[in-house]
């Protein structure tokens, strides 16, 4: 969200948008700086074990291998890779259609130069920052009261997030055509509910991962959700736009509708993300109960039997 704004903004001061990409680096180095002076380091699994850590060594296939067998990260990976492609393609193409929908509606003269009109950029990144803390807040928040209660309610909140969306996000591309503040009202209530996940989802992670393999679990998934979700989306909702509007490339409203249409695909895949969530709730009760009796035991050595993995440990105990 502070992206947008900055981008926006130093495109502006400087009348041209490279300078969007020179400035905004130096976030990622501030960020570096404060990580290596400010972030602690503490074993693998202090968490668990009062700061004392767990022992234990695998190479990177055995970690993989594991992780393939372990059912509730790959279903909340795969749901994962679609909230990433959702909100890739939107961050990426919402604040062009927010500017073409004022076109279209004669409200904004077309951009014919290197800037154009940012107002967009920084409502919507104005959005995203309200949406992300609120939305994090609150997913934690019910995540808090609910788990308690229902074992698989941090997934089932993940499922929530993605299907409530889907909605809002139909009505924000049908809506811009006529109106653009009831447009930005349902792009708040669709980011408020994808929202709700990001903190969510770090926990799942944690919980029906070993310690010792969560850092190549964490890698793993970053990689697969940013490489198949929202490193492609983009790319993907404009070539399709691209087809769409080669039929009629000469008027500014057939590249509104164009764009309108590409962006169909988004909630579709906001269906498909809701359904790998609760497919996650069928399985992360028992992985997480794994997780736990392999590193109680870790604590208690003479206890301990020498399963590979979680998965091994509750085969051999069910038999």
């Amino acid at each position: 969200g502070l992206g947008y704004i900055t981008g926006a903004g130093s495109a502006n001061l400087t009348g041209d948008w490279r300078w969007a990409l020179r400035i905004t680096p130096i976030m990622g180095l501030v960020g570096l700086i404060l990580m290596v002076f400010l972030c602690p380091n503490p074993p693998r699994g202090a968490a668990e074990t009062h700061g004392d850590g767990v022992t234990g060594h695998s190479s990177y296939m055995e970690d993989v291998k594991y992780l393939l067998k372990n059912k509730s990260y790959v279903w909340s990976s795969l749901g994962v890779t679609a909230l990433a492609f959702l909100t890739g393609a939107l961050a990426f193409w919402l604040p062009t259609f927010l500017a073409r929908a004022h076109i279209t509606q004669g409200l904004r003269p077309p951009c014919t130069g290197d800037t154009c009109n940012s107002t967009d950029s920084y409502i919507f990144g104005a959005v995203t920052v309200a949406t992300g803390i609120l939305g994090g807040a609150l997913g934690t928040t019910l995540s808090r009261h609910l788990r308690d209660k229902f074992s698989h309610a941090d997934p089932l909140i993940c499922a929530v997030g993605m299907l409530g969306s889907v909605p809002c996000l139909f009505i924000t591309i049908f809506v811009a055509s006529s109106s653009i503040p009831a447009t930005y009202v349902f792009i708040f209530f669709g980011e408020l509910l994808l929202s709700l996940n990001w903190a969510v989802l770090a926990d799942i992670l944690l919980y029906v991962v070993v310690p010792t393999r969560r850092a190549t679990a964490e890698a793993l998934q970053i990689t697969v959700g940013h490489l198949l979700g929202d490193a492609g989306s983009p790319y993907l909702l404009g070539v399709i736009s691209d087809a769409i509007r080669s039929s009629n490339p000469k008027t500014h409203e057939w590249n509104f509708w164009s764009l309108m249409y590409s962006l169909l695909l988004c909630p579709f895949v906001g269906i498909l993300g809701g359904v790998f969530f609760l497919i996650t709730t069928m399985y992360i009760t028992e992985d997480r109960k794994a997780v736990q009796r392999l590193v109680d035991e870790d604590l208690h050595p003479q206890q301990r039997p020498t399963p590979d993995s979680s998965m091994e440990l509750s085969d051999k105990r069910t038999m």
